[in-house]
């Protein structure tokens, strides 16, 4: 049992009890953690990725809107100047769909507001198969004004990275590319909310929002964000 006291509140002597065996097993989770992550960066080098992605790209200003305003973007533009990390978030967004799916519009919600802190160890994206205009459309509507937002409308790349199935359903994910000194780009990991099936919450330590609500004594329960609007 950890010797951390817990909490020097008034409350029962069996509140004080399950809470210490609470904070014991918060500590292991703590550690357990840790483990997790320290297998992921000692995750051998992946695979080299060949291909000549190109995905489309508008001016950082989202008000800014025309044809003349937009662009290709290669993977390899993607690294900001002296670094070698880029981490791109998948979002679910068909090239048919006119929003955004509402899980993913929340997560990207936050990360709208620690983009500037990220980019301070990782270049940053967030990529979909939606066609430009319709990205840019609901990133003004949710007001992403701090984020990469780039279309692989035209491209194999979500296919190839697994976050569109055969059918041509968009799927979420992240993934996290490195830059060698001689320019070779690999794939260092790769994550999905998905574990199998039935099998969630693969990604969940990557948004706050779940584990605010499970502070709760309820629980996040079958909380789901709004429709997004």
């Amino acid at each position: 049992m950890s010797d951390t006291p817990v909490l020097d509140i008034p409350a029962s002597d069996s509140y004080q009890a399950h809470r210490q065996r609470l904070l014991d097993a918060e500590q292991r989770l703590r550690d357990q953690r840790e483990q997790v992550a320290e297998l992921r960066r000692a995750l051998p080098p992946g695979p080299v990725i060949d291909t000549d992605y190109v995905f489309r790209e508008g001016d950082p200003d989202l008000n800014v809107e025309s044809a003349d305003s937009e662009r290709d973007t290669r993977l390899p533009d993607l690294f900001a100047p002296g670094q070698d990390h880029l981490i791109f978030y998948h979002m679910m967004f068909a090239p048919d769909w006119d929003q955004c799916c509402r899980m993913c519009s929340m997560w990207i919600d936050g990360y709208n507001g620690v983009a500037q802190h990220i980019a301070e160890s990782s270049s940053f994206a967030v990529i979909a198969k939606a066609p430009l205009p319709n990205l840019r459309a609901w990133a003004r509507h949710r007001g992403w004004t701090r984020l990469r937002l780039l279309s692989s409308y035209s491209t194999t790349f979500n296919r190839d990275f697994r976050v569109e199935d055969p059918g041509g359903e968009q799927l979420a994910g992240v993934s996290v590319f490195t830059r060698a000194p001689d320019g070779t780009i690999r794939l260092s990991y790769a994550g999905s909310p998905y574990y199998g099936k039935d099998e969630y919450r693969g990604i969940d330590l990557l948004s706050p929002v779940w584990h605010l609500l499970d502070l709760l004594p309820t629980g996040r329960g079958d909380w789901m964000p709004s429709d997004g609007h």
